[in-house]
């Protein structure tokens, strides 16, 4: 019968099912256990999906989702509670990261400039009112959550996203793990999320200005440098080594 079959194949892979379940409620030994043994499944099959690496940037984004950066209710979603141990883990992940290189490709298609002839016919929108004030609130937000970081939590973001290293060069500089480096980021990235947000509605935006003021920065990376952003919230924060 069908049922025992679904049952049979749950039981092949209990082992992968049990870690996924652990590390969805936070167990420190299986995230650890999970990032060394699945990081170069995801990178493997990043790279057969686009020679080129951009499909890693969607294995190092999956970490996030993974691990549970949305709370709902006040506990962590992890992306992990949808594996339902009918295929391999590896299977599961493999499927995941194709799925997100697929939408990642239409998202690319839909952003596409149109024809010279299609620009003409079409007039320009205008800019939106306060859009400029918007970008200059949001910029100042950023900068005052970093500044409210830890110290260590501002390095490893230095670390990783300015200077560009792994993550397993990100943990030797701080001298801890590959997973605990990937955890403590998804962790500082949920708390910039948080102190950004609460900095903007504090300074009058509702949530659907907030949410485009993250959307334009999704959009345009480059229009904020993170590198120095960082460097001058650490000079801001060092003692006057002057006096």
């Amino acid at each position: 019968m069908w049922y025992k079959s679904v049952e049979m194949e749950q039981t092949r892979y209990a082992d992968d099912l049990a870690l996924a379940k652990a590390c969805a409620a936070g167990d420190d030994a299986a995230w650890e256990r999970f990032v060394r043994e699945y990081r170069p499944v995801l990178y493997r099959a990043a790279d057969a999906l686009d020679s080129t690496g951009r499909a890693r940037e969607l294995a190092d984004a999956l970490y996030a989702e993974l691990y549970g950066l949305r709370e709902r209710g006040g506990e962590r979603q992890s992306l992990f509670g949808y594996y339902q141990g009918r295929s391999s883990l590896a299977t599961w992940l493999r499927a995941v990261l194709a799925q997100r290189f697929v939408d990642r490709v239409r998202a690319d298609r839909r952003v596409d400039p149109l024809p010279d002839d299609a620009d003409v016919a079409s007039p320009a929108k205008p800019p939106q009112p306060g859009r400029t004030d918007d970008a200059a609130r949001f910029e100042r937000a950023l900068s005052e959550t970093l500044s409210a970081l830890d110290a260590r939590d501002r390095l490893r973001l230095a670390c990783y996203y300015a200077q560009e290293l792994t993550l397993a060069q990100t943990g030797r500089v701080l001298r801890e793990s590959e997973a605990t480096a990937s955890r403590q980021l998804a962790r500082t990235r949920r708390a910039i999320r948080e102190g950004v947000e609460r900095r903007l509605r504090a300074d009058g935006l509702d949530e659907t200005r907030i949410a485009q003021c993250f959307a334009e920065v999704a959009d345009d990376v480059g229009a904020i440098d993170l590198s120095t952003m960082l460097s001058e919230t650490r000079k801001k924060t060092e003692p006057d080594r002057s006096i």
